[in-house]
Order: C-alpha cells, then structure tokens, then sequence
C-alpha cells in the first residue's frame, strides 16, 4: 500500500540504495523500507562465481582440440561493476532489469577463451596436448592483470584445466602412432635383449675358450716341468752313478795298489823268513850235534828233561844193568803235571 516495500539482501549480496539519483545505503545484507516511486535497489553479488567452460580451438597445425575448464571468480569492488552494468532490480525487489548480471559469466569466459585461443594457435597439436599446467600459469598470471576485469571489480579466486583433447578421429589416430611405437620399443626390446643374449653367449664361448686355452698351456707347462723334472733326476741320476763308479774304480784301484803291495810285503817278508831260514838251518847244518842238544837242552823244562832222560833210558835199556827209581820223583812229576 501506498508503494511502501520492505527490502532485505542476504550478506553474500552488495546493496546499493539509491533514492532521486543520491545514494542512501550501501553495504551488505541490508533491509529497509523503501518507495517504489523514488527508490532504486542495484544488488550485486559479492560470492564466489564459478564458469565452466569448453572451447573448441585450431592449433598451429591446424588440429581441432578441445579445452575444458573453470575458472572462480567474485566481485571484489561492487561498486565499480554497479557503475559499469546494470545490476539494478525491478519493482517487485528480486528479478534485475537486464540481463547485464547473467552475463558477467559470458565476459569472463571471453576474457579466458582468448587469452588461451592465443596459446592454443601459436603451439602444435602435440605440445598443445601438454599445455594444461601450462595453461593455468598463463591464465593466473594474464587474468589477474586483465584492464577489463579490473575496471569491473572482479577478482580470480582459481583457475584449473580439466583437460586437454583432439578429436575422436586424431586420438584414433595419436593412439595408434604412439601404439606404433610401443609396439616398435617392445620389439627393439626384444632385437636389444637377443642381442644382448648372443654377446653374453658370445662373451662366454669366449670366456670358456680362454678357460681351455689356459688349462692347456697350465697342462703343457706341466707337462714340460715335469720333462724337465725326470731329465734333471735322470741326470742326477746318471751322475751319482758316474761318481759310485768312479768310487769303486778309486777304491779297486787302491784296493789294487794295496794287494801289490801287500803281495810285494808278504814276497819280500817270506824271502826274509826263507833267508833267515836258511841261514838258520846252514848254522844248524855246521853246528856239531851234542851243540844242538845242548842248546834244545837249555831251552826245557825240567818235566821236559825227565822225558828226554826217560827216552835216553828207554834207547839204552839194553845197555843198563839195574835202574832204581823212587816214588818220590814220580809224585814230584805227577804234582807239577797236575797244576793248571
């Protein structure tokens, strides 16, 4: 009644209050009584906006790619972008007069597609595959000095990019080259790992090649030490036979020597003997025989005597009358006899 309302904005929405062309009220989460005929309400939302976006771009090469992403913005200077759009609300206090808030999205999105349509255009279809982080980067760096959003007021909170993709037909396409590939690393793989086995196969024959030519020439080293060993006992041999040899001629030739001589000795000593003999037996010969008893006499004993004068009896018993002979000279004989 009257064309009295009453008015009340939540806090996420910036409200500006403006009555004959002067601003009564600003600030957030306002309410208040107004008059339809001399009020006007501008709302702006001071939240955090999300755009999604998906754009379709022509690389360097000339490849269709698609780029998908969002980006977060707000309003940090409400005022700035209720000077510069139309954020004011109709009579009934809820629904804008433009459409200038439903399209603040569309402006922010432009201001993105471009700065990333430059990139995309400038960069080859496989490196633009690789541009998301890239793509963030600039996008942080260029949007946070962007002049136009800075005369609005807005703010970016984020960037991200989800993803990066051609088309179906150069996917198909990628895939099968980098599959291609795969495949030609799995067989060069393969050609290495053969190749690899036949060296290490190689690498071995030799190996063991070197093994039995070592084994022979340890054997023939062997074998010629051992040569060397039995003509060295051979000849070590052979000269302790010389040297026994030589020994025993030495030893017979002294052996000799000394059987000449003793044979010499013995010549000489049994010629000795034989003179001497000799001229004893002369002496003998010359000496008158009562001489020679006498001196064969001189040389007994007295039992020897007895028996002699007993065989002097016996030759001349003829001769003898009468003998006597006493017990006492037979015991005397016998005693002596019996002595040791």
């Amino acid at each position: 009644m009257l064309g009295i309302k009453y008015f009340k904005a939540d806090s996420s929405t910036f409200v500006i209050q403006t009555v004959n062309g002067n601003a009564r009220k600003k600030g957030q989460g306002l309410s208040f009584f107004y008059h339809i005929a001399t009020a006007s309400i501008a709302a702006v939302p001071v939240s955090a906006q999300e755009a999604p976006f998906i754009f379709k771009l022509l690389t360097a090469d000339f490849q269709s790619v698609t780029v998908q992403g969002q980006v977060t913005y707000r309003v940090a200077a409400p005022e700035k972008i209720a000077e510069m759009l139309n954020y004011s609300l109709k009579s009934d206090g809820k629904s804008y007069v433009s459409e200038d808030p439903l399209k603040l999205s569309d402006r922010v999105i432009r201001i993105v597609q471009s700065i990333v349509q430059n990139k995309v255009q400038n960069t080859s279809l496989r490196d633009t595959l690789k541009l998301a982080q890239t793509l963030v980067a600039l996008l942080r760096e260029q949007l946070i000095g962007d002049s136009s959003l800075a005369a609005l007021g807005i703010a970016l909170l984020d960037v991200s990019i989800s993803a990066v993709q051609p088309t179906t037909e150069t996917a198909r396409a990628l895939e099968a080259e980098a599959r291609e590939a795969l495949l030609k690393e799995a067989d060069d793989a393969i050609y290495d790992r053969r190749k690899s086995a036949v060296e290490q196969e190689r690498t071995i024959k030799e190996a063991e090649l070197q093994t039995e030519l070592s084994i022979q020439q340890k054997e023939q080293e062997i074998a010629e030490s051992r040569l060397l060993n039995e003509r060295a006992i051979q000849r070590g041999k052979a000269e302790t036979e010389r040297e026994r040899l030589q020994a025993e001629i030495a030893s017979e030739s002294q052996r000799k020597e000394w059987v000449l001589l003793n044979s010499e000795n013995s010549r000489q000593q049994a010629d000795a003997e034989a003179y001497a003999i000799t001229e004893r037996m002369k002496a003998f010969r010359e000496l008158p025989v009562e001489n020679l008893k006498a001196m064969a006499l001189a040389k007994m004993d007295p039992e020897q005597l007895m028996a002699m004068a007993f065989e002097s009896l016996a030759q001349n018993a003829g001769k003898i009358g009468e003998l006597n002979i006493t017990p006492d000279l037979f015991g005397h004989i016998m005693k002596k006899s019996a002595r040791p």
